[in-house]
């Protein structure tokens, strides 16, 4: 696998060959009759300080890895090693202590929220569940958190219904990083927000890494967005990771025809007498319960060979830490 998984002493997370696997049921006795492959046979490494993109389609499985490195589901397969502890054998007492180091910023800043708590609960919430605060020292703790985010200590005491789709996603932030966490995944943490809101939410990100030595698994479907924030970035199709390389090589030179589709898509301004060819990929997504054969890309892709049906093509190394898994795909 060359350096996909990086040097050992950078290395906070290894995720190695994971799987998820959901029953496909039916009938009275409810048999099972499949299984969605939402995640399958994933490989990458996360480093101290680092942010790793993860982009593709929806419905290729980038929100399910991130809830399942954090074993909010349990996998099915695989290896998943934090800091030289493999996570996927440990009981749920025994993974306590390292949701500490673990944490998560969803999606919809409002509905992760809890709409009875006031803020300076729901940030008081994992002090006082991890015993990391008592009394006098938590108030304190709450309004150091707000201040870190951008938010006043005022608005401690009202509700998540008051404030702003923005104000809610830095909420969600304090409380993430009210426990001291060392890798969080941001699971489309802009994607509900205003354009001009998902640029202060990114600073903040950027910000705060640099502060507190975060990494971070920033998974999104805006390509610009990624490229904005990330180190790297891993590329998905139909639960497998097609691509992998440092942002400004994919971004230059993408070897994945999945990802040159991609990046043709981002919009960009036109520029007097040059045009972006766009590349339009034929046919929709293959069912990630009967995938195709071979290559799961090869029924849209425009470089198909007889061997792209066969088989399934190795992640291969290009050189420079650039992985592709494609048979085209030249260093």
């Amino acid at each position: 696998m060359g350096n996909l998984v990086g040097e050992m002493d950078d290395v906070l997370l290894e995720v190695r060959n994971l799987k998820q696997y959901f029953p496909v049921k039916s009938g009275l006795i409810q048999k099972i009759t499949g299984y969605v492959r939402a995640v399958d046979d994933v490989s990458f490494s996360v480093h101290k300080r680092e942010t790793l993109g993860l982009v593709g389609e929806s419905g290729c499985g980038k929100s399910t890895t991130g809830k399942t490195l954090l074993k909010l589901l349990d996998p099915t397969a695989g290896e998943i090693i934090y800091q030289g502890t493999h996570l996927e054998k440990l009981s749920i007492k025994e993974m306590r202590p390292f949701r500490r180091e673990m944490q998560i910023i969803f999606q919809d800043p409002y509905s992760s929220l809890n709409p009875r708590m006031v803020v300076k609960d729901i940030i008081a919430e994992p002090l006082i569940i991890h015993k990391l605060a008592a009394g006098v020292e938590i108030q304190q703790r709450v309004h150091d958190l707000l201040d870190l985010v951008g938010l006043n200590k005022k608005h401690a005491k009202r509700y998540p219904h008051e404030f702003s789709g923005g104000q809610r996603q830095r909420i969600g932030i304090a409380r993430a990083l009210a426990v001291d966490p060392k890798l969080i995944i941001c699971d489309e943490p802009v994607s509900a927000l205003d354009v001009s809101v998902q640029a202060q939410v990114i600073n903040l990100l950027e910000d705060l890494q640099s502060q507190l030595g975060l990494s971070y698994i920033f998974i999104a479907h805006d390509l610009s967005v990624v490229k904005h924030i990330s180190d790297r970035v891993a590329v998905m199709y139909l639960g497998k990771i097609v691509e992998i390389a440092e942002v400004d090589k994919l971004y230059s030179n993408p070897k994945h025809p999945y990802t040159q589709a991609l990046l043709s898509a981002i919009p960009e301004p036109q520029v007097s007498g040059t045009k972006r060819e766009r590349i339009l990929l034929q046919g929709d997504v293959p069912s990630p319960i009967r995938p195709p054969q071979g290559c799961h890309f090869h029924t849209r892709c425009l470089y198909v060979r007889p061997e792209c049906k066969e088989a399934y093509p190795p992640l291969r190394d290009l050189g420079s830490n650039h992985f592709a898994a494609c048979f085209l795909a030249k260093p």
